[in-house]
């Protein structure tokens, strides 16, 4: 017995002695331009207001812990009918461009964005995507697995003479992105359950539904497949390989990540509270 304990204690001084620090070198890529042009037009709102900003930022390496925002571009949107140009700004220098002046996205028109940075200039259209109020948001009482979930319950009624796609922000940046393949023109209503860790109650949310084509869609599924629910939004870290809708027209090999869509959206408010289920 005596013997086994001695070899134990050399096996493991033996053991602690060979270990090492690697150090790995991790290959840095060139940051990307991001551009998170997602523009929101509130159509049944008296009056009709708009969130048409313009985030920059730069891609960085994996492990880096802030993402660098970018202050020194200039921006701006061409109305292709009369080329008229709105131009934006970064009043802020938090890499978030808005108009000069009060805009709402026109329907049936497209507008081109651009955005010049570092001697490169890039380059995407879109036209409003149009879309349906919410009916009703209300908070259910059903649970899931755990029994700790909170429903909501969403209500809304599709467009039956159009091919629609909807993109819901659940807040806390947590979205869902839904096609109307099984829905078409009917009054529908679904489930969404927050996880325990997601939300915290009591609390008041604002539910959003907004109207994407079918090209973004299918962007914004592959992004959030690819990125995850992340705290800072699924832009905040897009995967090097998806490419959206803006391209660089001075090296088209110096891609940009990010994209340029315009949709009307509408709101819903409310208080969640604690269930004794």
């Amino acid at each position: 017995m005596k013997n086994i304990k001695i070899i134990f204690v050399f096996l493991t001084l033996l053991f602690a002695s060979c270990e090492k620090v690697v150090d790995i070198d991790v290959p840095t890529i060139p940051p990307k331009l991001i551009i998170d042009a997602s523009f929101e037009v509130f159509f049944d709102e008296n009056p009709v207001t708009a969130n048409n900003v313009v985030k920059l930022k730069l891609s960085a390496d994996y492990f880096d812990e802030t993402i660098p925002v970018v202050t020194n571009a200039t921006v701006f949107l061409t109305n292709l009918s009369d080329n008229t140009v709105i131009n934006f700004t970064d009043v802020n220098l938090d890499g978030n461009y808005e108009p000069t002046s009060s805009f709402i996205p026109e329907d049936n028109i497209t507008y081109e964005l651009t955005v010049i940075h570092d001697n490169q200039t890039y380059k995407g259209k879109a036209t409003k995507v149009k879309s349906t109020p919410l009916t009703s948001v209300v908070q259910g009482d059903k649970t899931l697995f755990s029994g700790e979930e909170t429903e909501l319950k969403v209500d809304f009624t599709d467009d039956g003479t159009v091919e629609n796609h909807y993109l819901f922000d659940f807040t806390q940046n947590i979205y869902l992105a839904l096609e109307d393949r099984y829905f078409n023109g009917s009054d529908y209503n679904f489930s969404y359950f927050y996880q325990e860790d997601e939300i915290e109650l009591p609390t008041n949310v604002t539910i959003k539904m907004t109207g994407i084509s079918k090209e973004y869609y299918t962007y914004f599924r592959v992004l959030i497949d690819q990125s995850g629910q992340n705290a800072g939004g699924p832009f905040q870290s897009v995967p090097s390989s998806l490419l959206g809708n803006m391209i660089n027209t001075t090296n088209e090999e110096n891609f940009p990540l990010g994209y340029f869509h315009i949709g009307e959206s509408d709101t819903f408010s409310l208080d969640l509270v604690e269930k004794n289920n």
